[in-house]
């Protein structure tokens, strides 16, 4: 009748909160959203031949979807067709029923409630195990474009909140709506951000105490004797090459040595042993900051065995679960793919050294005076660009292969395909990335040789050597551009790609916005009562969901791995980079408001996933903190002159054997490190045409870096001490690290005691209720 207003219907006021559970009737019905909205939308191409394979099978699909009750609104719009999909409330009463009566699932009052994000994750499961004749899935009629996508639909209300809250760049210093964002996007969307935002908020202390380390180097920039001495010496430094280069001044690398003093000083060792311990301290404050969210969510007990378990009975009353098998020769075979895979990683960073060997000759023969005694730090540069190059191509050959080795091994499930791609993409990205500085840091200079006998490439290329002042700067150099180079591109990139995505799709759906622009208003002051949206208006929210980026079940995944490979860069190699946690901590206070406002406004909205944990990462962030360990100690045992220093100082220095002296006990400590070979006799190792000296310098003999004699070039008394120190304080080192590692561990529980108290009354509760059942 002109002028009467429906009622709203059940359905509608019970989202709406209105009616509760009171009564027989409605206490097993799942509250739902409007009427008006969908679980999941399908999109496919208009086929004009209704012969074609494909539409059959589309057809097929959708037949096979109303054979399970679920309601489908086909909508076609020029040359897609889109399927809005809805779910029959019988499916969400038997996975209630069936969550409460599990045993590894906790049960409160608040879970008669299935929520969206609930239902949506029971239909994408049931909509990948529905399978048409041919004995394909909706995952295989993607492959064959059957289907073009398909996605869950964004709320306008949440999504709205979501921004305010959380996905604008001015809440950057604001805390996050976890609980917020786990309602709208899954626990396992939700954990990553926790553990995001924990990450960097530990990442306080090690910044301010990484600058004080950088603060404490410059202050030896007028005082140190080392700087002084390098700077003002007269002393000739051997050729760079072997043909062509000329002799240089060591004072002519002073800059240089400012540099390295930077970050090869005395703090870094504490402030490596500090990274060591926070990363320790890190995963177990992790633990009890999950812990307790986890509890809260009740989800502290979820297995993932048995809510797949769960979600096929659902799917399939009849199914049959599949069971656990394992098979040595794929095994044998996917470790021989890996073996391979990573020599050939590190055959790249053969090429890497051949390519900043060359490098250096040419810039050394080709540049002009000044320019050529840098030769060295401008090859280390270009290798460095020219890895993060690598690491871009790498990165996805990387996927590939770690895919297609986790078809051989023909795993139970998503959820074990999942943790075996994680494992195998970590390591081969491990390799990649960290496979060139572990030679910068323990292999360049200490394999080159000496005069006389220089390790060459192919017989002609020398290797390359450490400057006279330390390796521990061609370390920094190699970490400063690849991880910034990583962090500002990647950023850059993550967010103008779906930015300019959703721009261009964006015209195509201006003249449905015109179109449904008294629709839409209608919509929004009637939809409380019940009306329904009119068709173009449903195709315009269908529009501008499908023009967003699309997102799949790994985007998470490459979340993850960006940040692990920062907290990589960020502990394992921190005594050459003690500013490396500042620059983590810029990147991740944009990161997390990047990729938020990338998956609320940029992005389709990602299929809530549960869980109660981050999974493999656990693993993999712990063994990375242990690799810490070692390789910090060997860094500063063995790339640093941490150890020849202090051998100088008590042994061979003016202050050795407790003389005291009026001048600092390091002066002489740079010539002290420098060998001699001879330029002016017929048996000299450099020939006449080899060694032009400048300035007109005629000079008998050159200096070279390394503890050898004048006469043989035999290994000094002096390099096997400091060889035998080096050693003695890597065990050390790693003995006392591990054991705070170990007290740290111990001293702080993995969940907190009202955590622990929560679930053991819980527990009770749930137990008398079940009693009182009984005896009723």
């Amino acid at each position: 009748m002109p002028g009467h207003r429906r009622q709203p219907s059940i359905e509608l006021l019970e989202f709406m909160g209105v009616v509760r559970e009171n009564g027989s009737e409605q206490s097993s019905l799942p509250p739902v959203h409007t009427p008006l909205s969908y679980d999941y939308v399908l999109v496919a191409k208009s086929i004009d031949d209704r012969e074609r394979s494909a539409f059959k099978k589309q057809t097929e699909y959708i037949d096979e979807l109303k054979k399970h009750n679920f309601k489908v609104t086909k909508i076609i719009d020029d040359d897609l067709v889109f399927y809005g999909i809805q779910a029959p409330k019988e499916i969400f009463e038997k996975y209630r029923y069936l969550l409460k009566v599990s045993d590894a699932c906790n049960w409160s009052s608040d879970q008669n409630i299935v929520p969206l994000s609930t239902r949506i994750r029971i239909v994408h499961f049931m909509l990948n195990h529905t399978y048409i004749r041919t004995g394909e899935n909706l995952r295989d009629l993607m492959k064959a474009n059957v289907f073009e996508a398909k996605f869950c639909l964004h709320e306008k209300r949440k999504q709205r909140e979501l921004k305010e809250s959380w996905a604008r760049w001015t809440a950057c210093l604001q805390g996050q709506p976890i609980t917020a964002v786990r309602n709208y996007f899954g626990e396992k969307v939700a954990l990553y951000y926790l553990w995001l935002g924990w990450y960097t908020y530990l990442l306080i202390p090690p910044a301010f105490i990484g600058i004080i380390v950088f603060l404490f180097g410059l202050s030896f920039f007028s005082t140190s004797p080392l700087i002084k001495e390098v700077c003002e010496a007269d002393t000739v430094m051997c050729p760079l090459c072997d043909k062509g280069c000329k002799a240089w001044r060591l004072s002519d690398t002073c800059t240089y040595a400012k540099v390295s003093l930077l970050f090869d000083n005395n703090s870094t060792v504490l402030f490596a042993m500090f990274m060591a311990v926070w990363a320790t301290l890190f995963l177990e404050f992790w633990k009890r900051h999950r812990a307790s969210f986890v509890c809260e969510w009740k989800v502290s007990d979820w297995c993932e065995e048995e809510e797949e378990l769960i979600l096929e009975i659902v799917t399939n009353a009849n199914c049959q679960p599949k069971p656990f098998k394992h098979s040595y020769l794929r095994s044998i075979l996917v470790l021989i793919c890996v073996t391979f895979m990573i020599m050939v990683i590190i055959g790249l960073t053969h090429a890497l050294v051949v390519f900043r060997v060359i490098a250096a000759g040419f810039l050394a023969k080709e540049s002009s005076q000044s320019l050529s005694n840098h030769s060295n730090a401008g090859a280390m540069t270009l290798g460095a660009v020219l890895h993060y190059i690598i690491i871009t191509v790498m990165s996805r050959i990387n996927r590939i292969v770690a895919m297609k080795l986790c078809e051989i091994e023909e795993t139970r499930s998503f959820a074990a395909t999942e943790k075996s791609f994680t494992v195998k993409m970590f390591t081969f990205q491990f390799f990649t990335y960290f496979s060139s500085l572990f030679y910068v840091a323990f292999f360049l200079g200490r394999i080159n040789g000496h005069p006389g006998d220089y390790v060459r490439i192919a017989g002609k290329w020398r290797l390359e050597e450490c400057h006279p002042s330390g390796c521990l700067t061609d370390l920094f150099i190699q970490m400063t551009i690849i991880m910034v180079l990583k962090q500002i591109i990647s950023n850059i990139f993550e967010f103008t790609g779906p930015w300019f995505c959703r721009f261009w799709k964006r015209r195509r759906i201006q003249k449905l916005q015109r179109k449904c622009a008294h629709c839409y208003l209608k919509d929004e002051s009637e939809a409380k009562e019940g009306t329904e949206l009119c068709e173009n208006c449903k195709l315009r929210d269908w529009h501008n969901n499908y023009r967003l980026n699309d997102v799949d079940s790994f985007s998470l995944f490459s979340e993850f791995l960006e940040m692990v490979i920062q907290f990589s860069f960020t502990t394992i190699f921190v005594a050459a980079f003690p500013l490396a946690p500042l620059l983590a901590l810029i990147n991740n206070v944009i990161e997390i408001r990047l990729d938020a406002i990338k998956m609320v406004t940029l992005e389709r909205r990602m299929v809530p996933k549960k869980t109660n944990d981050i999974g493999v990462w656990i693993d993999i962030l712990e063994a990375i903190g242990v690799l810490a360990v070692i390789t910090n100690g060997l860094v500063i045992g063995v790339s640093s002159d941490f150890i020849p220093r202090l051998v100088y100082r008590y042994r061979y220095g003016p202050c050795a054997n407790g003389t005291l002296t009026d001048i600092d006990c390091m002066v002489g400590y740079i010539n002290n490190t420098l060998s001699i070979a001879r330029l002016d006799d017929k048996n000299s190792v450099f020939s006449p045409n080899q060694t032009i000296p400048g300035d007109g310098l005629n000079v008998t003999y050159c200096s070279y870096k390394d503890y050898r004699s004048s006469e043989d070039y035999s290994l000094t008394p002096q390099f096997w001490l400091i060889l035998a120190v080096r050693f003695a304080f890597v065990i050390l080192f790693e003995h006392v690290v591990v054991i705070c590692k170990f007290i740290a561990a111990w001293f702080v529980p993995s969940a907190p005691m009202q955590v622990k108290n929560d679930r053991l009354f819980d527990k009770l509760n749930r137990l008398k209720e079940e009693l009182r059942s009984y005896e009723a």
